[in-house]
């Protein structure tokens, strides 16, 4: 167990900072507060986010394994936070509120029961930490935001109560085509039907696309959009840090995963210079479901003022998600991210571009087996720049 893990055991609930008194705005995953007048409401938001946290005595993972991820699983419980607030989004909207002790929509019980610490769970560490094993990445070995990423949409394509499409952005680069292909697979179908039959057959072809597409639930996946990121060596560019600041205000924003020496945290805001994260360093006992499949919810919602920490502390090895629930969506944040690229005083953190550059090769366009050789070699990289950093986080 590590230091920073005793400290927050320790601690426990008792001396958390309050939330500062400033005329800064206040910004949390795309809303914007008055830190003045709307101090119950940020914290109403904040407790309304999902927190993992580390867990103990929870069946032995692969069977005969760890019984707590205590010590090594933080960067995967930060996964299961960003990918949880993807999942309130696309089930209970961006709007929904937590509250203690009331009764709670079958979605939400849903979404919490898909990470409950056992194997048959969706993404549960069990789950992750066996998947990630395909990664490279043996279980208790701690993970970079990339291999997170790379799990997690491998395991997303076994919910098919959610049907997201969770799309690893590389290279630092966004392919619109791309992403436009995997959500609305019915592009293919049509562009097959009109080569091999003609136009007069295409209405037919449509036709079937939309009815398969109407029996998913909708025309177009709700994406999930991950991108891994480095925006530095050592340590974060101040270049890039308008730009990040800038991404936690856009409407379509899941916060970012990454952290500092000793720790991997949930980014969701920020006010000022300072980042407002969820911290996954707190060891809990595992939570049993009932037989109901009601879930004891109330060690899922961080119930104290959010933790703050400096943006030029941040680890310059990042992933940063973003959530649209329609093309009309993405499409809004494709125009939003081309302001931002245009506006002067920040370097933008990734490329947007209608297609895919020559010089690449989509891993997702080829279908390959899973073993994701391209993601293998930037986390490698991400290794390399970054060895103090996870030797610390063991």
């Amino acid at each position: 167990m590590d230091a920073a893990t005793l400290t927050y055991d320790t601690l426990r609930f008792g001396e958390f900072e309050d939330f500062p008194e400033t005329s800064e705005p206040v910004w949390i995953l795309g809303k914007e507060y008055s830190a003045l007048t709307e101090k119950d409401e940020i914290l109403s938001d904040v407790t309304s986010r999902l927190w993992f946290t580390y867990r103990k005595n929870f069946p032995p993972i692969g069977g005969t394994g760890p019984t707590s991820d205590t010590g090594w699983g933080c960067m995967l419980r930060c996964g299961q936070m960003i990918l949880g607030e993807a999942l309130v989004c696309r089930h209970l909207g961006r709007d929904w509120r937590w509250a203690k002790g009331q009764k709670q929509r079958e979605e939400y019980i849903s979404i919490l029961n898909a990470f409950i610490d056992k194997k048959d769970s969706y993404y549960s560490i069990h789950q992750i930490a066996q998947m990630g094993v395909g990664e490279g990445k043996p279980i208790g070995q701690w993970y970079g935001p990339n291999t997170v990423a790379q799990v997690l949409k491998k395991l997303a394509v076994f919910d098919t109560w959610s049907r997201l499409v969770v799309h690893v952005a590389m290279d630092n680069t966004v392919i619109i085509e791309e992403i436009k292909r995997l959500c609305m697979p019915w592009l293919d179908l049509a562009g097959a039907c009109s080569e091999s039959e003609g136009v007069g057959e295409l209405n037919g072809c449509l036709e079937g696309a939309c009815a398969l597409a109407e029996e998913e639930t909708a025309l177009w996946k709700p994406l999930v959009l991950l991108i891994p990121l480095r925006l530095g060596l050592s340590d974060i560019n101040e270049a890039y840090i308008e730009t990040l600041k800038q991404c936690f205000m856009l409407p379509q924003s899941l916060g970012v995963i990454g952290g500092k020496p000793n720790s991997a945290h949930y980014f969701i805001g920020y006010v000022g210079e300072e980042l407002i994260y969820l911290d996954p360093h707190t060891t809990q006992p595992a939570v049993e479901p009932y037989e109901d499949s009601q879930v004891p919810d109330e060690t899922y919602h961080c119930q104290h003022p959010p933790c703050r920490m400096h943006i030029c502390e941040l680890d310059p090895s990042i992933a940063a998600g973003f959530f649209c629930r329609t093309e009309d969506e993405f499409d809004d944040w494709c125009m939003r991210i081309r302001r931002l690229s245009c506006k002067r005083g920040g370097l933008p953190m990734f490329e947007l571009v209608d297609s895919q550059p020559a010089h690449m090769v989509s891993v997702d366009a080829l279908n390959l087996t899973p073993d994701f050789s391209d993601s293998d070699r930037l986390e490698r990289f991400f290794d390399s720049e970054d060895e103090e950093f996870e030797i610390l986080s063991l």
